[in-house]
């Protein structure tokens, strides 16, 4: 039996940060978090030297990362070698995610998550599936080739993958898929999260009222918040029933927009952090290939040749730093975007998220840098 209590750091619980405390932890289960000179006797104290002690992020974006696309490498082993590069930066929980491709690869997308789950895959609690079923007028890095509105048999396929997953996400856009459809995908199970779309305000209301709970990276590629027409963008922040995702990277996203976004949008529906990490996270990759287009690494940014984004470059614990210097966030909120807030949204989230008495959870220590990550206990399998 292993009992440690981590002190000499703050200790984050998922949705308050406690000062001068310490986690107790029993062979991977939280045992509590207690006043540091409140530590049980016969726990073996370990001092951290400041920072912040947390559950493992979350993230519902995930392309790829350790030279690895979901979208080349749709197999087991392409999901582990993408989850294992995200772990390294103190990803505990993740959905691996396909850009919009054949039917082919999608099924064999499924396949390969219905599997890494079963197998066991450390961090993998399930698929997101960005697209097809789109609006080309939003496309983005999507190959408008592969766009096409959502048929019965891509319903049926969708609702039969999300009762063989633990959690299935599917970006959609309102106009390519219809509020009805929309309802039986979440009456089926799958989390409908709306983007790259150029739906009206009213078109973006009726799919949320329909079962649609979260929208894909908020402000890009999506109709936006006009003073007349609040399109997509304006019914994400307008809606307390949707949560919403966000790349924090100052890239995708002005740092004062995010702050507009930010105190537009608390309470239920929230926004939360997503890396849309693409094939070179944790690499040095300089390019790499998406449905055959070279995309570019530099400064930061992931470009086709054209210049349109396609993915961030940029790591949970970098996009917290934007939001604390370059934003000015609480670092309790910003933790929260990166932990619980994602947690609430899945169907299955395994503890994932938050320290819990009695609860085993990946525990993650901070760097009082921001920038520094390891692990006090790895997530399982």
């Amino acid at each position: 039996m292993s009992r440690a209590a981590f002190t000499g750091a703050a200790v984050f619980d998922g949705t308050d940060v406690h000062a001068d405390h310490a986690l107790l932890l029993e062979d991977g289960v939280c045992r509590g978090i207690v006043a540091e000179a409140a530590v049980p006797d016969g726990w073996r104290r370990v001092a951290l030297g400041g920072g912040t002690v947390l559950p493992g992020f979350v993230d519902l974006q995930v392309n790829g990362g350790g030279g690895v696309l979901l979208n080349d490498a749709p197999t087991v082993e392409g999901i582990r070698t993408i989850a294992a590069a995200h772990a390294a930066r103190g990803t505990a929980a993740l959905l691996p995610t396909l850009i919009t491709d054949t039917p082919e690869r999608t099924r064999a997308a499924v396949e390969a998550a219905v599997r890494a789950v079963a197998e066991g895959v450390p961090g993998v609690l399930g698929l997101h599936l960005e697209g097809p079923h789109l609006a080309p007028a939003r496309k983005g890095a999507h190959d408008p080739a592969l766009i096409r509105p959502m048929g019965d048999a891509d319903e049926a396929f969708l609702a039969e993958a999300a009762a063989r997953l633990p959690n299935l996400m599917v970006t959609l856009a309102p106009e390519a898929a219809g509020p009805e459809r929309i309802a039986r995908l979440a009456a089926a199970g799958v989390i409908v999260s709306l983007g790259h779309s150029d739906c009206t305000h009213a078109e973006a209301m009726a799919a949320i009222a329909a079962g649609a709970r979260s929208v894909t990276h908020l402000f890009n590629a999506m109709s936006q918040l006009g003073n007349r027409e609040p399109g997509l963008a304006g019914a994400a922040l307008d809606s307390g029933q949707v949560a919403a995702g966000l790349i924090a990277d100052a890239v995708h996203v002005h740092p004062a927009t995010m702050r507009a976004a930010l105190a537009a949008k608390r309470g239920p529906g929230r926004i939360f952090l997503v890396t849309d990490a693409m094939a070179p996270a944790g690499t040095d990759l300089g390019e790499f290939r998406l449905n055959g287009r070279r995309v570019l690494r530099r400064d930061g940014r992931l470009t086709l040749e054209d210049g349109t984004l396609a993915g961030a470059d940029i790591d949970m614990p970098g996009a917290i730093g934007v939001l604390v210097r370059e934003v000015g966030l609480p670092l309790a909120e910003a933790l929260a975007m990166a932990t619980s807030v994602p947690a609430g949204l899945l169907r299955a989230a395994h503890g994932s998220g938050r320290l819990a008495e009695g609860r085993a959870a990946a525990v993650l220590h901070l760097a009082a840098d921001g920038a520094g990550v390891r692990w006090l206990h790895p997530p399982a399998g």
